[in-house]
């Protein structure tokens, strides 16, 4: 079996307000009075209020210290100069958040096993997990795996691995570790894709512990899981590499492919448990955006107060690709408290593809 024991999360330091970066993506862009409009209303209802950067720039009107000081911030960053930010910056968030999930779980470094990293915002080798070793002090023999460029969905390939990897043993001790620094990437053409990803992403890093074995008070069981690819979507959500950073392909249909595939996804995944929708207490969904909760909650006819805690995620955090998922999922996992009785928790994310992933964990206390 394998048991997640710690949920940790960690942000940059620097919180700023949508309407900040709504005023510095306004200025920088260059926009005209209608996109200037288009944008300001998409930033509005975007559920969002606050979100984290590594970069202090976006709660600036000057004085910039990774973009260029002029009105269009030209000469614009390169990728390679935003991948070095990278570079400087992941191992930094990383090593707050496993550093918290090792303390959560009173496991010490030399006992894990296993690391795994995710990240689709920056690569590099000898890459982040071999700088979590030196800054954790992981055992040189951890046997180390790398998830990339996977977007959004990637924790759940990361649990899914260390659920494999637990299963090859009881003494298997797990670290991942999901971060992401979307707010490097950005972009300032006027597309529609771009106007859509700079109201949404953000940055932020989360590590999960899992057991094979434990004595932990609280935990949680990975169940089951079930994976489906709505090809239909496929050109809706897209990651690639451009000469100046990272470029995000962001449909506003996305909702809509996500809606049209979520019910036979769920269907599906229950059905390996024996489980209804309504034997279900919580919901953990990737908050990619606030259609994309409604459309879901529509679907499979969710009150919006069972998604309350992907809402409040996206409220204080916005969409930080990976580890957001993992955001939600902390925040019930926390407020579980000293329960004998079993609660399932049901998961969704979703990512280029277009992918839909799935999990049931089922939360156990022994006291």
């Amino acid at each position: 079996m394998s048991f997640i024991t710690a949920i940790a999360t960690a942000n940059p330091p620097h919180k700023l307000s949508q309407e900040a970066i709504a005023t510095f993506m306004l200025r920088s862009m260059q926009l005209g009075a209608e996109d200037a409009r288009k944008l300001a209303a998409i930033f509005r209802m975007s559920g969002i209020e606050t979100r984290y950067s590594m970069l202090e720039d976006y709660g600036r009107s000057e004085n910039f210290t990774f973009y260029s000081n002029t009105s269009t911030l030209s000469p614009f960053p390169s990728t390679k100069k935003r991948n070095e930010a990278f570079q400087l910056y992941a191992p930094l968030l990383s090593t707050e958040a496993a550093t918290k999930a090792l303390r959560q779980s009173a496991l010490l470094a030399k006992d894990i096993t296993h690391v795994i990293t995710v990240s689709c915002t920056g690569m590099y080798a000898p890459g982040l997990d071999i700088d979590l070793v030196d800054s954790l002090q992981l055992p040189l023999s951890v046997q180390r795996t790398n998830i990339n460029f996977m977007g959004c969905y990637a924790a759940f390939n990361a649990l899914k691995a260390a659920d494999a990897f637990c299963k090859t043993g009881e003494h298997v001790k797990v670290l991942i570790v999901c971060t992401e620094l979307c707010s490097l990437h950005f972009q300032k053409e006027n597309t529609e894709d771009n106007l859509l990803a700079n109201a949404l992403f953000a940055d932020g890093s989360a590590a999960v512990i899992v057991e094979a074995t434990s004595h932990s008070t609280n935990r949680l069981h990975i169940s089951t899981y079930y994976s489906e690819l709505a090809r239909q979507g496929n050109k809706d959500m897209a990651w690639s590499i451009g000469d100046v950073g990272f470029e995000m392909k962001l449909s506003s249909y996305v909702p809509d492919v996500i809606r049209s595939g979520i019910k036979e996804l769920t269907a599906t995944l229950l059905k390996k448990l024996n489980l209804s929708l309504a034997e279900i207490q919580h919901m953990a969904i990737h908050p990619g955006g606030r259609k994309i909760l409604e459309a879901i909650e529509q679907e499979l006819g969710l009150q919006k107060a069972q998604n309350e805690w992907a809402y409040h995620v996206l409220k204080n955090y916005g969409n930080m690709s990976s580890p957001t998922v993992l955001f939600v999922l902390k925040e019930i996992f926390d407020r579980l408290g000293k329960k004998n009785d079993k609660e399932s928790i049901l998961s969704f994310a979703f990512g280029p593809g277009l992918t839909l992933e799935s999990i049931v964990f089922t939360y156990h206390y022994h006291g």
